[in-house]
């Protein structure tokens, strides 16, 4: 699961690097966490390009009741809720890092291993209501997450970006696909450096 996730301005130059026409009415947030049912820039593509768009974190609930911000890439082509949005709605959600709860509620965070290396979430996305709405993609959480959380955000390299956004043939791969390793902290380990 993903619950929620940071941007920075380093996250927010490296949009800007991958969109060339990034447009500027966009508001991109520096420094600050994303929660679900908020607005967040995302990537996508547009006119065989890829474009950042803003759109809101989550599909309405079954009969308008509560939000899902995220769908198993392992089932996600079986599900009717998200089928035809990830075969052809693809998205990415770039994030410095995102966090994830144990079952004591100890929340812990999850980067790069790579110094000043953003994250890059695979999504998808549908239109409710004439507003655009994304998921994250979640998997099966790697040596890295698993002590924390038995799911995790579905994480793409930086060359597989385009294909995830524009490439239909490389969705089911994709989706099989087993995230990089990542650094963990702890919020109570936080605080004891800063006591």
């Amino acid at each position: 699961m993903c619950g929620r996730y940071y941007v920075d301005d380093e996250t927010s130059r490296e949009i800007e690097k991958i969109v060339k026409k990034l447009d500027q009415r966009l508001k991109i947030e520096h420094g600050q966490d994303i929660h679900p049912s908020e607005s967040a820039v995302i990537l996508t593509k547009e006119c065989r390009e890829v474009a950042a768009r803003q759109m809101q974190w989550g599909f309405p609930g079954f009969q308008g009741k509560g939000l899902l911000i995220n769908a198993r890439a392992e089932a996600i082509l079986d599900k009717k809720t998200f089928r035809e949005s990830v075969l052809h709605r693809r998205c990415v959600i770039p994030a410095r890092h995102f966090y994830e709860w144990n079952k004591n509620k100890e929340k812990y965070t999850f980067q790069s291993q790579k110094q000043d290396t953003i994250l890059f979430m695979a999504g998808c996305y549908q239109i409710y209501n004439g507003q655009n709405r994304f998921v994250i993609l979640t998997t099966q959480a790697n040596a890295s997450v698993a002590p924390v959380h038995e799911r995790m955000p579905l994480l793409l390299e930086r060359q597989e970006l385009e294909d995830w956004i524009m490439e239909d043939a490389a969705v089911e791969i994709i989706l099989a696909k087993k995230p990089i390793p990542l650094n963990r902290t702890a919020e109570y380990e936080q605080l004891k450096l800063f006591s």
